[in-house]
Protein backbone atom coordinates (compact mmCIF):
# COMPACT_ATOMS: atom_id res chain seq x y z
CA UNK A 1 0.00 0.00 0.00
CA UNK A 2 1.56 3.37 -1.26
CA UNK A 3 2.06 6.18 1.61
CA UNK A 4 -1.28 8.35 0.54
CA UNK A 5 -3.49 5.46 0.38
CA UNK A 6 -2.53 4.07 3.64
CA UNK A 7 -2.47 8.30 5.26
CA UNK A 8 -6.31 8.29 3.32
CA UNK A 9 -7.41 5.00 5.16
CA UNK A 10 -5.86 6.12 8.48
CA UNK A 11 -7.82 9.40 8.08
CA UNK A 12 -11.17 7.88 7.33
CA UNK A 13 -11.14 5.64 10.05
CA UNK A 14 -10.15 7.99 12.38
CA UNK A 15 -12.70 8.49 15.61
CA UNK A 16 -14.26 10.89 16.64
CA UNK A 17 -12.15 13.07 13.99
CA UNK A 18 -8.96 14.37 12.45
CA UNK A 19 -7.68 18.08 12.04
CA UNK A 20 -6.67 20.26 9.26
CA UNK A 21 -4.70 22.95 11.19
CA UNK A 22 -2.30 26.01 10.89
CA UNK A 23 -2.03 29.55 10.11
CA UNK A 24 -3.41 30.64 6.97
CA UNK A 25 -0.53 31.54 5.14
CA UNK A 26 3.45 31.04 5.74
CA UNK A 27 5.03 34.21 7.32
CA UNK A 28 8.53 33.00 7.76
CA UNK A 29 10.09 29.59 8.63
CA UNK A 30 10.78 30.65 12.51
CA UNK A 31 6.68 31.47 12.93
CA UNK A 32 5.84 27.89 10.78
CA UNK A 33 7.86 25.58 12.35
CA UNK A 34 6.61 26.97 15.88
CA UNK A 35 3.08 26.98 14.86
CA UNK A 36 3.56 23.43 13.99
CA UNK A 37 5.07 22.53 17.50
CA UNK A 38 2.24 24.16 19.23
CA UNK A 39 -0.62 22.70 17.33
CA UNK A 40 0.95 19.21 17.20
CA UNK A 41 1.17 19.28 20.91
CA UNK A 42 -2.48 19.90 21.43
CA UNK A 43 -3.36 17.48 19.03
CA UNK A 44 -1.07 14.84 20.05
CA UNK A 45 -2.53 15.35 23.80
CA UNK A 46 -5.91 15.18 22.72
CA UNK A 47 -5.40 11.81 20.47
CA UNK A 48 -6.34 13.74 16.96
CA UNK A 49 -4.37 13.01 14.06
CA UNK A 50 -3.17 16.05 12.67
CA UNK A 51 -2.67 17.39 8.97
CA UNK A 52 -0.07 20.64 9.51
CA UNK A 53 -1.74 23.24 6.72
CA UNK A 54 -0.59 26.63 5.44
CA UNK A 55 -0.35 28.53 2.03
CA UNK A 56 2.66 28.99 -0.20
CA UNK A 57 0.78 31.92 -2.17
CA UNK A 58 -2.64 33.19 -1.77
CA UNK A 59 -3.74 34.17 -5.37
CA UNK A 60 -6.99 35.05 -4.60
CA UNK A 61 -6.70 38.23 -2.57
CA UNK A 62 -9.02 40.84 -2.04
CA UNK A 63 -6.73 43.24 -2.80
CA UNK A 64 -3.02 43.48 -4.95
CA UNK A 65 -1.74 44.83 -2.17
CA UNK A 66 -2.43 42.24 0.28
CA UNK A 67 0.45 39.62 1.72
CA UNK A 68 0.16 36.09 -0.89
CA UNK A 69 3.48 34.75 1.29
CA UNK A 70 6.51 33.41 -0.08
CA UNK A 71 5.93 31.48 -3.53
CA UNK A 72 6.28 28.07 -4.71
CA UNK A 73 9.78 27.46 -4.37
CA UNK A 74 10.38 28.82 -0.83
CA UNK A 75 7.09 27.69 0.70
CA UNK A 76 7.44 24.05 -0.69
CA UNK A 77 11.56 24.26 1.41
CA UNK A 78 9.65 25.39 4.56
CA UNK A 79 7.17 22.81 4.47
CA UNK A 80 9.15 19.87 4.11
CA UNK A 81 11.41 21.26 6.94
CA UNK A 82 8.36 21.36 9.04
CA UNK A 83 7.14 17.73 7.44
CA UNK A 84 10.55 16.36 8.27
CA UNK A 85 11.32 17.92 11.78
CA UNK A 86 8.11 17.11 13.70
CA UNK A 87 7.27 14.13 11.21
CA UNK A 88 3.72 15.87 10.57
CA UNK A 89 1.67 15.08 6.90
CA UNK A 90 1.64 18.86 5.23
CA UNK A 91 -1.73 19.95 3.67
CA UNK A 92 -1.38 23.10 1.46
CA UNK A 93 -3.29 24.45 -1.75
CA UNK A 94 -2.45 25.16 -5.29
CA UNK A 95 -4.15 27.30 -7.82
CA UNK A 96 -2.73 26.54 -11.60
CA UNK A 97 -2.14 22.90 -12.98
CA UNK A 98 1.26 23.68 -13.17
CA UNK A 99 1.99 23.84 -9.28
CA UNK A 100 0.89 20.17 -8.86
CA UNK A 101 3.52 18.34 -9.32
CA UNK A 102 5.90 20.47 -7.80
CA UNK A 103 3.28 20.78 -4.47
CA UNK A 104 2.70 16.96 -4.41
CA UNK A 105 6.75 16.04 -3.90
CA UNK A 106 5.99 17.92 -0.48
CA UNK A 107 2.45 17.64 0.56
CA UNK A 108 0.62 14.60 1.12
CA UNK A 109 -2.61 16.27 0.76
CA UNK A 110 -3.24 19.14 -2.08
CA UNK A 111 -5.97 21.31 -1.56
CA UNK A 112 -8.50 22.58 -4.26
CA UNK A 113 -9.68 26.15 -3.27
CA UNK A 114 -13.34 26.56 -2.90
CA UNK A 115 -13.18 29.14 -6.03
CA UNK A 116 -11.82 26.89 -7.87
CA UNK A 117 -13.83 23.70 -7.52
CA UNK A 118 -15.14 22.92 -10.60
CA UNK A 119 -11.78 23.29 -12.86
CA UNK A 120 -11.56 20.01 -14.11
CA UNK A 121 -7.93 20.95 -15.47
CA UNK A 122 -6.37 21.13 -11.89
CA UNK A 123 -8.69 18.58 -10.21
CA UNK A 124 -7.07 16.27 -13.27
CA UNK A 125 -3.93 17.79 -12.28
CA UNK A 126 -3.89 17.47 -8.50
CA UNK A 127 -5.09 13.65 -8.89
CA UNK A 128 -2.21 12.54 -10.96
CA UNK A 129 -0.07 13.39 -8.00
CA UNK A 130 -1.41 10.36 -6.15
CA UNK A 131 -1.47 12.35 -2.92
CA UNK A 132 -4.94 12.73 -1.66
CA UNK A 133 -7.09 15.49 -2.97
CA UNK A 134 -9.20 17.67 -0.79
CA UNK A 135 -12.00 19.89 -2.73
CA UNK A 136 -13.44 22.63 -1.19
CA UNK A 137 -17.16 23.42 -1.96
CA UNK A 138 -17.61 26.40 -3.80
CA UNK A 139 -19.50 29.58 -2.27
CA UNK A 140 -21.82 29.76 -5.01
CA UNK A 141 -22.02 26.04 -5.17
CA UNK A 142 -25.11 23.82 -4.19
CA UNK A 143 -23.79 20.38 -2.15
CA UNK A 144 -24.58 18.60 -4.77
CA UNK A 145 -21.46 19.91 -7.01
CA UNK A 146 -19.04 17.81 -4.71
CA UNK A 147 -20.00 14.55 -6.08
CA UNK A 148 -19.17 15.58 -9.59
CA UNK A 149 -16.01 17.28 -8.36
CA UNK A 150 -14.63 13.91 -6.79
CA UNK A 151 -15.57 11.95 -9.83
CA UNK A 152 -13.12 14.03 -11.74
CA UNK A 153 -10.61 13.13 -9.17
CA UNK A 154 -11.49 9.36 -9.78
CA UNK A 155 -11.69 9.42 -13.18
CA UNK A 156 -8.18 10.60 -13.21
CA UNK A 157 -7.10 7.48 -11.27
CA UNK A 158 -7.14 8.80 -7.78
CA UNK A 159 -9.57 7.07 -5.20
CA UNK A 160 -7.79 9.35 -2.44
CA UNK A 161 -10.50 12.39 -2.51
CA UNK A 162 -12.24 14.17 -0.13
CA UNK A 163 -14.55 17.11 0.26
CA UNK A 164 -15.11 20.40 1.82
CA UNK A 165 -18.03 22.84 3.25
CA UNK A 166 -16.69 26.47 3.81
CA UNK A 167 -19.81 27.96 3.73
CA UNK A 168 -22.39 29.75 1.48
CA UNK A 169 -22.94 33.00 -0.08
CA UNK A 170 -25.51 35.36 1.73
CA UNK A 171 -26.03 38.06 0.06
CA UNK A 172 -22.95 39.90 -1.04
CA UNK A 173 -20.60 40.02 2.10
CA UNK A 174 -21.88 36.89 4.49
CA UNK A 175 -21.52 33.44 4.44
CA UNK A 176 -23.61 30.81 6.23
CA UNK A 177 -23.37 27.50 7.14
CA UNK A 178 -25.97 25.25 5.91
CA UNK A 179 -25.58 21.96 8.46
CA UNK A 180 -28.26 19.87 6.01
CA UNK A 181 -24.57 19.86 3.58
CA UNK A 182 -22.80 17.99 5.69
CA UNK A 183 -25.44 15.43 5.24
CA UNK A 184 -25.65 15.86 1.92
CA UNK A 185 -22.19 15.81 0.59
CA UNK A 186 -21.70 12.55 1.79
CA UNK A 187 -23.23 11.75 -1.21
CA UNK A 188 -19.42 12.33 -3.19
CA UNK A 189 -18.70 8.71 -0.78
CA UNK A 190 -16.00 10.10 0.98
CA UNK A 191 -14.50 11.73 3.52
CA UNK A 192 -16.14 15.08 4.83
CA UNK A 193 -14.34 18.02 6.65
CA UNK A 194 -15.81 21.09 8.08
CA UNK A 195 -13.89 24.35 7.63
CA UNK A 196 -14.45 25.99 10.46
CA UNK A 197 -12.83 28.82 10.09
CA UNK A 198 -13.62 30.21 6.28
CA UNK A 199 -17.12 29.64 6.82
CA UNK A 200 -17.11 32.51 8.86
CA UNK A 201 -15.66 35.46 6.69
CA UNK A 202 -17.03 37.88 5.33
CA UNK A 203 -15.61 39.04 2.69
CA UNK A 204 -14.66 42.07 1.15
CA UNK A 205 -17.04 42.83 4.55
CA UNK A 206 -14.25 45.50 5.68
CA UNK A 207 -13.64 48.57 4.83
CA UNK A 208 -9.82 49.98 4.80
CA UNK A 209 -8.73 53.08 5.69
CA UNK A 210 -7.59 55.14 2.48
CA UNK A 211 -9.98 53.34 0.22
CA UNK A 212 -9.97 49.50 -0.43
CA UNK A 213 -11.71 46.52 1.01
CA UNK A 214 -10.31 43.52 2.93
CA UNK A 215 -12.86 40.32 4.21
CA UNK A 216 -13.39 40.21 7.35
CA UNK A 217 -14.66 37.73 10.02
CA UNK A 218 -16.75 36.34 12.87
CA UNK A 219 -14.23 34.46 14.91
CA UNK A 220 -16.99 34.76 17.83
CA UNK A 221 -19.11 32.45 16.01
CA UNK A 222 -16.07 29.77 15.10
CA UNK A 223 -17.12 27.20 18.19
CA UNK A 224 -20.58 27.66 16.80
CA UNK A 225 -20.09 26.72 14.12
CA UNK A 226 -17.45 23.69 15.40
CA UNK A 227 -19.87 22.35 17.51
CA UNK A 228 -22.37 21.66 14.70
CA UNK A 229 -20.21 20.18 12.68
CA UNK A 230 -18.62 17.18 14.84
CA UNK A 231 -22.51 17.16 16.30
CA UNK A 232 -23.71 16.20 12.61
CA UNK A 233 -20.36 13.91 11.89
CA UNK A 234 -18.03 15.20 9.90
CA UNK A 235 -14.77 13.29 9.37
CA UNK A 236 -12.36 16.35 9.72
CA UNK A 237 -12.10 19.72 10.84
CA UNK A 238 -10.26 22.32 8.93
CA UNK A 239 -9.05 25.23 10.91
CA UNK A 240 -6.80 28.25 10.98
CA UNK A 241 -5.06 29.00 13.72
CA UNK A 242 -2.60 31.79 14.84
CA UNK A 243 -0.69 32.66 17.97
CA UNK A 244 -1.26 36.43 17.44
CA UNK A 245 -4.33 37.48 14.87
CA UNK A 246 -4.62 40.39 15.20
CA UNK A 247 -1.36 40.53 13.77
CA UNK A 248 -1.92 37.73 11.17
CA UNK A 249 -1.48 39.29 7.53
CA UNK A 250 -3.51 37.48 6.01
CA UNK A 251 -7.23 36.06 7.42
CA UNK A 252 -6.66 37.68 11.04
CA UNK A 253 -10.89 37.70 11.98
CA UNK A 254 -11.26 34.09 11.34
CA UNK A 255 -8.24 32.62 12.69
CA UNK A 256 -8.62 30.84 15.96
CA UNK A 257 -6.46 31.98 18.64
CA UNK A 258 -3.20 29.14 19.40
CA UNK A 259 -4.12 29.87 23.23
CA UNK A 260 -7.82 28.13 22.95
CA UNK A 261 -6.97 25.76 20.42
CA UNK A 262 -7.16 22.98 23.43
CA UNK A 263 -9.88 24.04 25.36
CA UNK A 264 -12.27 24.23 22.04
CA UNK A 265 -10.91 20.91 20.44
CA UNK A 266 -11.60 18.89 24.33
CA UNK A 267 -15.03 20.54 23.64
CA UNK A 268 -15.44 19.24 20.09
CA UNK A 269 -14.03 15.64 21.09
CA UNK A 270 -16.49 15.66 24.15
CA UNK A 271 -19.59 16.52 21.51
CA UNK A 272 -18.50 14.09 18.94
CA UNK A 273 -18.18 10.81 21.58
CA UNK A 274 -21.47 10.99 22.78
CA UNK A 275 -23.07 12.35 19.09
CA UNK A 276 -24.78 9.17 16.58
CA UNK A 277 -24.41 11.92 13.78
CA UNK A 278 -21.75 9.74 11.47
CA UNK A 279 -24.86 6.92 11.56
CA UNK A 280 -27.67 7.55 9.57
CA UNK A 281 -31.40 7.91 10.97
CA UNK A 282 -33.46 4.95 10.23
CA UNK A 283 -36.90 6.40 10.09
CA UNK A 284 -39.91 4.01 10.57
CA UNK A 285 -43.09 5.31 8.09
CA UNK A 286 -45.23 2.55 9.47
CA UNK A 287 -48.63 3.49 11.36
CA UNK A 288 -47.98 4.03 14.64
CA UNK A 289 -50.47 1.70 16.94
CA UNK A 290 -48.82 3.28 20.66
Amino acid sequence: MDSSTALYNQLTETHPFFVLAGPNVIESEQHILQMAKQIKFVTSKLGLPLVFKSSFDKANRTSSKSFRGPGLAEGLKILEKVKITYDLPIVTDVHEPSQCEAVGKVADIIQIPAFLCRQTDLLVAAAKTDKIVNIKKGQFCAPSVMTNSAEKVRLAGNQNVMVCERGTMFGYNDLIVDPRNFEWMREANCPVVADVTHALQQPAGKKLEGGGVASGGLRELIPCVARTAVAVGVDGLFMEVHDDPLNAPVDGPTQWPLRHLEELLEELVAIARVSKGKKKFKIDLTPFRG
